[in-house]
């Protein structure tokens, strides 16, 4: 039988046949084992994934550098959805369902990017922030305006002084423990920024607003107790927010209920209340918020809060310091800024000014509404829009919101009020403690054999924590207690009680246990005041704001006098020891407030006044 030859293309078809049966059997001997790499091998080695994102030690590096979760939410959000991200909404934990239902209902409907809480409990508002995160597109940005601590919002949290107090202190690394234990506190909260410190100088005593809040009148002690804040709150992970830029200090007038004018120039500003801010800016600080301040010698357009306004925002804090973090608007709800500009109009103007965050508005549809027509009409771009957007979840995934987490509600009130709180609560009242007089060196009370004490407090319903711990060290025949309202016949009644005492050790409060700026004290009680200051007898300590002093004359007269801050439960333990020498004056007056008690004023031991027997 003849069989025809095979063509030769044929013979070549049938060997590449032959070799690709072959191929997956065979097995190079440098290989071992090793087959040929798939497509999607060696797309991995010609294109490999990019390296897991690693949170920088800043806020600042996290916006400059942001990781892929930003893209990638962004990329979810609608142009309305971005402009929501730069929004605030208030919340507090004490009004109920109704309220609740209504802060939902912005989360839900309108994508808000954050979320500010003020007063309730902190079982409440964790139950309430778990529904808000779980019930939002984006996770919110979680903050409190807790200068003092949660404790300044919440109950049954731990509150630390005001900065008035700690601006008497030399130690400013208390103030770096009291800013970590506050980011503490935060994070057990789910909470992730603080609008603190108030970087604020404050130099005028007819101040309203700041006074009490801010470290004090001297620009290189309030620089460095607002960078010690700052980095204990920032360096455990807490965005702080240095307030109120370009300086709330100078005024005798609550942006709260009008608008301030700040007529100084620009060379002024720069030597004294642009200080602080350009330093922390330097230092990292992550946030800034804007004051609602006509500032006419800055930007001369009538009536036009600091917030509103391009020269000072864009050109001064961004362009000029240098800013690159987060740009707060101060409340949006305050009279400051709505005296002039309505709902939405504000808001719109705020953004075209170069602030990224809207905090605490009006109306949350009325502000989206008039942003929108700000963009359509050119006066702001989307992609500008875009940016801040960027920026906000930016720091959303610097404070791990891109691995969020619900809080756990086990042992939240243990976790906030740990003992080392007490603890550093009561060595920053032990630092604090000024004493402006010591005539003769009256101090410590060594108290005599014979020698009948009683303790006096003005502003009380009943014996006060002071009295209580004064008792502790001295045989003390009464406590007296009188209103700050007391008339004529209380105080002939009380003077009689008082006249069988070697020495009265009297405490001076105001109407609560917060600093205040008026005492309220009737004209027979501060009468009576200025009888015992001018006695050789009395023991005086002020647990109050120390500018409260100029409403009792003559009290510099007295033989003994303290100034302990605020009728803060720490305060009053730390003024009883001081009395009986068992801790050291080390406090300085941190303003001044006369020309018998200026800046630096403050007698000053190093050990304890009297030597405390093991």
């Amino acid at each position: 039988m003849h069989v025809n030859p095979l063509h030769p293309i044929t013979y070549l078809y049938l060997g590449l046949l032959c070799c690709l049966l072959l191929l997956p059997s065979c097995e190079s001997t440098d290989t071992k084992g090793a087959s040929y790499a798939s497509n999607e091998e060696v797309h991995r080695e010609f294109f490999p994934e990019e390296a897991p994102y690693t949170r920088p030690n800043s806020l600042i590096e996290a916006i400059e550098r942001p990781s892929p979760w930003v893209d990638s939410v962004f990329n979810t959000l609608s142009p309305a959805e971005r402009i929501a991200q730069l929004i605030i909404i208030e919340a507090f934990s004490n009004k109920g369902p109704k309220y609740e239902a209504d802060v939902m209902n912005l989360v839900k409907r309108y994508k808000v990017g954050g979320v500010i809480y003020f007063q309730g409990g902190p079982v409440r508002q964790a139950v309430l922030n778990n529904r808000l995160q779980a019930a939002s597109k984006v996770p919110l940005l979680i903050s409190m305006d807790a200068e003092t601590g949660v404790g300044m919002r919440l109950d049954s949290t731990v509150q630390y002084p005001f900065q008035m107090m700690m601006g008497a202190i030399e130690d400013n690394g208390l103030i770096y423990r009291m800013g970590a234990e506050v980011a503490e506190e935060f994070k057990r909260l789910g909470m992730h920024v603080n609008f603190a410190p108030v970087a604020d100088i404050n130099n005028n005593p007819q101040n309203p607003i700041i006074s009490y809040r801010a470290f004090g009148e001297d620009k290189l002690d309030v620089t460095a107790k607002s960078l010690a804040y700052m980095r204990g709150m920032q360096e455990n992970g807490i965005i702080a927010v240095a307030k109120h830029f370009p300086g709330h200090g100078d005024t005798d007038v609550d942006s709260h209920y009008d608008l301030p004018i700040i007529p100084h120039d620009r060379a002024r500003l720069d030597s004294l209340e642009l200080y602080p801010f350009r330093e922390l800016i330097k230092h990292g600080i992550g946030g800034i918020m804007v004051a609602h301040m006509h500032m006419q010698q800055l930007d001369t357009t009538l009536n036009l809060p600091s917030t509103l306004s391009k020269p000072i925002v864009t050109n001064l804090l961004k362009n000029q310091l240098e800013f690159k973090g987060l740009v707060f608007t101060d409340a949006m709800v305050m009279k400051g800024v709505t005296k002039f500009f309505p709902p939405g109009e504000a808001e719109a103007r705020a953004l075209i000014a170069g602030n990224d965050v809207l905090e605490r508005l009006n109306s949350v549809p009325k502000a989206i509404q008039a942003i929108q027509h700000a963009i359509a009409e050119g006066y702001i771009t989307q992609e500008e829009i875009d940016r801040r957007c960027k920026k906000m979840l930016a720091a959303k995934a610097w404070v791990g919101l891109d691995r969020y987490k619900p809080i756990e509600l086990e042992n939240l009130y243990e976790d906030l009020n740990p003992g080392i709180a007490d603890s550093t609560n009561h060595a920053l009242a032990e630092a604090a403690m000024t004493l402006l007089n010591n005539r003769k060196n009256f101090l410590p009370i060594r108290q005599k054999k014979r020698q009948r004490i009683a303790t006096l407090s003005f502003g009380a319903v009943r014996p006060s924590i002071f009295q209580r711990e004064v008792n502790k060290y001295g045989r003390i025949g009464d406590d007296f207690v009188i209103s700050r309202k007391a008339n004529a016949k209380e105080i002939k009644q009380l003077r009689q009680k008082l006249k069988g005492y070697d020495l009265v050790l009297v405490g001076l409060y105001g109407p609560s246990v917060a600093p205040s700026n008026r005492l309220g004290y009737s004209k027979e009680a501060t009468q009576f005041v200025t009888e015992l200051a001018r006695s050789n007898r009395s023991v005086i300590t002020l647990f109050d704001n120390p500018y409260t002093l100029n409403q009792f004359p003559d009290i510099h007269k007295s033989r003994v006098l303290i100034l302990a801050y605020q009728a803060h439960k720490h305060a009053q333990v730390a003024a009883a020891k001081l009395l009986f020498g068992k801790i050291p004056a080390r406090g300085k007056l941190p303003v001044t407030v006369n020309r018998h008690y200026q800046y630096g004023h403050g007698i000053s031991k190093d050990k304890p006044l009297l030597a405390v027997k093991p």
